[in-house]
């Protein structure tokens, strides 16, 4: 092994070590941002980018396992994604298809669709429905696989649900209004009974939520890194987690 890589091993153990396993996130959410510009500066053709970031997916639910992370939620397919040109939508769709395979292969994870399911390809749909009966008993790192998701449409899918309940138990308008509240709204969301995310993180240098977990970043702690998503490194994580561990959490107040 060459210096470099002695030294960047040495750092990266050094690091790990370095972590108070009382201040390490329980819930963190990634946005798996670059993977077009990754293959661009690669020059390679985008469903290879896209792949490069699958491939990192795998490999970042690893680490997370190693470090007990116990949940994580993956923004993979957004609600504006599935505007994208017809070929590069299919490429992108056959990947998250694939890796959706890889993931039920690990026998570990446990995997959670957030999303408007209606939006998505009855095949995709299908097997994300399997996915989540074959690993629901798994006690692994619990995923999140955010697809076909947008922050507002979760926010307005749960209002729908809510005003629909409302109406099956005979209540007029009036009378949801008066009573609503967070925990109802919590209640009817894609993630509910879950613990909001402590961290979010986005890789490619893009400083913005893009409609991810809208709702429940409300008080999450944010880190950006400059990396596009396939060339970030575990060193990138930890590097994350021990700014993470470093803050005074205050919650609003």
């Amino acid at each position: 092994m060459q210096l470099p890589n002695l030294a960047y091993r040495y750092y990266e153990r050094r690091l790990a070590k370095s972590l108070p396993a009382d201040k390490l996130p329980h819930h963190i959410g990634v946005m798996v941002d670059g993977n077009r510009r990754w293959a661009k500066l690669a020059g390679t053709p985008t469903m290879a980018g896209h792949q490069a970031g699958a491939d990192k997916i795998l490999e970042f639910l690893d680490w997370c396992e190693d470090l007990d992370i116990k949940m994580v939620t993956l923004y993979m397919l957004s609600t504006d994604n599935l505007n994208r040109e017809a070929g590069e939508l299919r490429d992108l769709l056959e990947v998250i298809g694939s890796t959706l395979d890889r993931l039920g292969e690990t026998n570990r994870v446990k995997v959670q669709q957030v999303g408007a399911k209606d939006l998505l390809p009855e095949d995709l749909a299908q097997k994300l429905a399997a996915l989540e009966t074959v690993t629901a008993n798994r006690t692994g790192v619990h995923v999140n696989v955010a697809i076909g998701y947008g922050g507002r449409r979760e926010i307005l899918d749960a209002f729908k649900a809510l005003l629909c309940k409302a109406a099956e138990d005979g209540r007029t308008i009036e009378e949801l209004a008066e009573g609503l509240s967070t925990e109802d709204i919590e209640s009817a969301l894609y993630t509910k009974g879950q613990p909001d995310p402590d961290l979010v993180i986005r890789t490619s240098g893009e400083q913005r939520l893009s409609g991810f977990l809208t709702w429940q970043s409300a008080y999450s702690e944010f880190y950006f890194c400059e990396a596009l998503w396939p060339d970030f490194r575990r060193v990138d994580f930890l590097r994350a987690l021990r700014d993470f561990a470093d803050r005074q959490r205050r919650f609003g107040t």
